[in-house]
């Protein structure tokens, strides 16, 4: 009976507030209707304590395996509640570089749960990976409200081949670079479904993989490179082309320092004084008095964002400054740099280097801010110098100063450089090859849901449409028939942001993968004042329960009549 009520669970709201719109899958393009898959069927948990033994295979080792009683799991400084299972721990192909001479290996967890619904999730971690974190599971969105182990998942995450203490250093050893690509989720795949198959005496009737930022980029990797072994694809927020979104984070950095107004006790420049919060705000409130209401309703919410980028003007919608920067103008200056940024990065010769970013209202906030005046000169160029360039451009100064002086006509392309030692340049072994085929993957009847947050910092929206715009022309316009693609508007890099961030996108994609039920909207809460985990940014003018339906791209939400504050009065239109 548990096991009927664990099924029942899957296909509705799993006692979420959020719902799914569904509507039945047709084929309204060339070709016939991709084959439906069959759903999954629950079973037992049949040992524990012996599984190391009966699952054995070369080259990995099982460090960790025992029983754990229902009860929260710890995830960083919260906990989330976890149904009981057999915990796994171990390592994969462990070696020493030849290189640098560290040891390496890839970390895995798996959670195999007591009672399960046949199915298996990878969990596909994000930013530079290098720890092995709870195997719970995410289903998309800030604050999950559940898990795919709590849906009954067995779920395995991943270091991707290093430890987190090497930081970008890992980048030195060519093989760590591959695991750290695509090669770890190649490997463990097969390991964990011999894991499974042992645990409850059959393989898993259906193969799920999903995560956002880099997690995204693995899923949608794993679509290219491995479509025979996923029958449904969940890709958030991704950064499918990192390397060149951290160059392009190098060049925002040089953009930013040309206009700070204030130096660190280095003597470099202050990204941060380049844009107050007030400025940033300014520029929010004038993209928002622009283009909110274009939807029907204004609202705080810019749901047609397209049509927003022909609509607002940074030079005419933006007061300049006639004295000093008060907030409430920018200067020409500030103008320019914020221009060049969200024009996209190029070399001095005008050649794109990556996507253009659309103006929305979540460039306001503290995530935004963070990825574009922080992280820059951390995070970005510790991988560009030593993880995407062939070879590692290991001699120069670290932080801000690698950063300005990155030269994006000499240095850039280094990003598709190969040499004797690094075979695969980074854009071969961290992009999906081919990412506009996905011809197997739609043939067999697997299912891929994209979203991404339009206010995203650091991985432009405006290249996952572009991406979506190719499958489209490469499946004669029909590309909806498997894969569909979610903006989230105001959202920034994965959460936050002044949006309705919270959703649950993989039970969308299940009835979409086993019950033929393509999802024609997702439901999203705001997370206000009385949430369980509250965004800060969720304006004290919106209801702290807002819902708002999040539309497949090109539709958006318009606003139909009714309460202002419930997704119930908007549905999802070509506009």
């Amino acid at each position: 009976m548990r096991n009927k009520v664990r099924t029942a669970a899957i296909r509705g709201s799993l006692g979420l507030s959020v719902a799914i719109g569904l509507a039945a899958c047709t084929s309204t393009g060339p070709g016939s209707a991709p084959p439906r898959l069959a759903a999954a069927r629950p079973g037992p948990l049949l040992s524990c304590a012996d599984l190391a033994a009966r699952a054995a295979v070369a080259g990995t080792a099982y460090t960790r395996v025992e029983s754990v009683a229902a009860g929260p799991v710890a995830l960083g400084n919260a906990s989330m509640p976890a149904p009981a299972h057999c915990l796994v721990q171990g390592r994969m192909n462990e070696r020493v570089g030849p290189v640098d001479g560290k040891s390496y290996a890839i970390g895995f967890e798996m959670r195999l749960p007591v009672e399960w619904n046949g199915r298996f999730f990878y969990q596909a971690n994000g930013g530079l990976d290098g720890a092995v974190v709870p195997a719970l599971g995410g289903i998309g969105g800030g604050a999950p409200a559940s898990s795919a182990l709590q849906m009954g998942f067995a779920v395995i995450s991943s270091d991707a081949g290093h430890a987190g203490s090497l930081g970008p250093l890992f980048g030195v050893d060519p093989q760590a670079r591959l695991d750290y690509g695509y090669n770890a989720v190649a490997q463990l795949t097969p390991m964990a479904k011999n894991l499974i198959a042992k645990a409850y005496g059959r393989g898993p009737d259906r193969s799920y993989i999903g995560g956002c930022s880099n997690g995204g980029r693995h899923a949608m990797v794993a679509a290219a490179r491995s479509p025979g072994q996923y029958d449904g694809v969940l890709a958030g927020n991704p950064g499918y082309n990192l390397p060149r979104a951290a160059v392009a984070q190098l060049y925002g950095a040089q953009q930013y320092a040309r206009v700070a107004n204030a130096t660190t006790s280095a003597g470099q420049p202050d990204l941060q004084s380049a844009f107050t919060p007030a400025e940033l705000k300014l520029v929010s409130d004038r993209v928002l008095a622009r283009c909110d209401a274009l939807d029907g309703l204004a609202d705080g919410i810019v749901s047609d964002v397209k049509a927003c980028q022909a609509r607002f003007d940074l030079q005419r919608d933006l007061p300049a400054c006639s004295g000093a920067r008060d907030g409430q103008c920018l200067t020409a200056a500030q103008k320019t740099a914020l221009a060049n940024v969200f024009a996209g990065a190029r070399n001095s010769a005008g050649k794109p280097l990556y996507s253009s970013f659309p103006f929305d209202a979540g460039i306001g906030g503290a995530n935004w801010r963070e990825w574009k005046f922080a992280s820059s000169q951390t995070r970005d160029t510790g991988a560009v110098g030593f993880i995407f360039t062939s070879p590692p451009l290991a001699g120069r100064p670290a932080g801000l100063a690698f950063a300005l002086g990155f030269d994006m006509d000499r240095d850039a392309p280094l990003i598709d450089a190969t040499d004797g030692i690094y075979r695969e340049s980074a854009m071969a072994f961290m992009a999906p090859p081919d990412a506009s085929n996905l011809a197997t993957l739609r043939d067999r009847g697997a299912k891929m849901i994209v979203y991404h947050g339009t206010s995203d910092p650091v991985f432009s929206a405006d290249d996952t449409a572009a991406w979506y715009e190719r499958l489209q022309g490469a499946n004669g316009g029909d590309a909806a028939r498997f894969a569909r693609y979610f903006p989230v508007p105001g959202m920034n890099h994965c959460s936050g942001g002044p949006a309705t961030d919270q959703f649950d996108m993989l039970s969308a994609l299940v009835g979409w993968v086993e019950q033929g039920q393509a999802p024609d909207s997702v439901a999203a809460n705001a997370r206000g004042p009385g949430a369980a985990s509250v965004n800060a940014e969720v304006p004290a003018s919106w209801s702290a329960r807002r819902t708002r339906p999040l539309c497949p791209y090109p539709k958006v939400a318009v606003y139909t009549g009714g309460d202002t504050e419930s997704a119930s009065s908007f549905a999802c239109r070509a506009t």
